[in-house]
């Protein structure tokens, strides 16, 4: 459904598992601090425990936890042996001695928690949102990014996102790619526009700034799949190692930003593979501007990819409507536009 993760067939209602029922209408009050969520636990340790180190030592104490999380406790502070903190995970113990330790969440267990923040709704009923996603949001708990992101946000603007996989969210943009995501409200409306997604029947048109001459249109068919070499990259692919992908470039206008050329693009996707526009554009000689994973060096004021996803058409999946919504360029992107001069959306 996006530049970053459309067709996934993973998306729909099977996708309910039981780490997404974050619970009732009280969960969704903002928590500044979790510290009740701790359990304080502890034992003496035993003939066989001499000589151990502290972190395997934990694993059976605390055998829920993985090594790592309890490795991260003991950094944090929250191992006391025989009254006084230790914080070596590598830390030898001794028979006859008192641990203790603070047993706190994991960050994975507190990512699915709601967070009181300002969406920017072009559309909303009560079966479906749209929302204009800004640059820098993430759209979805991982590592590195386990708070503060569009689900937390979901599930404190109404509580049945509690009750949906993924807080009802149906596809991804990258964390700094802007523009329209549809989020569904209801289990029936998030499983019909999972559905439409894996059928290819929603629209999405992205306006972007590459590097090069782009003066006329072209198609990159292009299958993609993970970079063998870096995995936080993708890769065109021979067709029977990857994903078949599809997107076609129209010109805007072509300007120049230190003696080379820039070009506007109109973007229409076929698929919705993860980075597919950033790397077919990469692999056609035209990587984005400020697309520093994919080549595209900063220019125009730009500190982020320059990419937006500006249009976004499906049918309503209760009331059958054709909906098309549009998203007007952000404030750096514009900016960038303008001073190349280039056309915007066609109609």
């Amino acid at each position: 459904m996006s530049e970053v993760d459309g067709d996934a067939a993973g998306w729909s209602q099977g996708t309910m598992d039981a780490e997404y029922r974050v619970g009732g209408q009280d969960d969704f009050e903002p928590e500044a601090e979790e510290t009740s969520d701790a359990e304080r636990r502890g034992a003496e340790v035993d003939a066989a425990g001499h000589g151990e180190r502290l972190d395997r030592w934990l694993t059976g104490l605390a055998p829920e936890f993985s090594r790592n999380h309890l490795q991260a406790l003991i950094e944090r502070g929250c191992v006391v042996t025989d009254g006084k903190p230790v914080t070596k995970p590598a830390h030898k113990l001794r028979a006859g001695q008192r641990v203790e330790i603070e047993l706190q969440p994991t960050d994975e267990s507190r990512a699915f928690r709601a967070e009181v923040m300002t969406l920017d709704c072009v559309y909303e009923d009560e079966h479906l949102l749209v929302v204009d996603k800004p640059a820098g949001l993430v759209v979805h708990p991982a590592p590195g990014n386990w708070s503060g992101t569009l689900m937390n946000g979901l599930l404190a603007r109404h509580p049945l996102a509690a009750t949906l996989p993924r807080a009802g969210i149906v596809h991804r943009l990258d964390k700094d790619t802007s523009g329209l995501m549809v989020v569904g409200k209801t289990l029936e409306a998030v499983t019909a526009l999972s559905r439409q997604i894996a059928a290819r029947e929603v629209h999405r048109e992205y306006l972007a700034l590459a590097w090069g001459r782009v003066e006329e249109a072209f198609v990159v068919k292009q299958a993609l799949r993970r970079d063998p070499v870096s995995r936080v990259k993708m890769a065109v692919a021979p067709a029977n190692l990857g994903k078949p992908a599809r997107t076609d470039v129209f010109p805007l206008g072509v300007g120049e930003v230190q003696g080379r050329p820039v070009s506007a693009v109109h973007c229409v996707l076929h698929t919705g593979r993860t980075h597919q526009i950033r790397v077919h554009l990469t692999h056609s000689g035209h990587p984005l501007v400020a697309d520093a994973l994919y080549g595209g060096v900063p220019a125009l004021g730009m500190s982020r990819q320059a990419l937006h996803a500006a249009r976004l058409g499906f049918t309503h999946p209760i009331t059958h409507e054709a909906l098309t919504l549009r998203a007007p360029l952000p404030a750096d992107l514009a900016a960038a536009w303008a001073e190349i001069g280039a056309a915007g959306l066609p109609d």
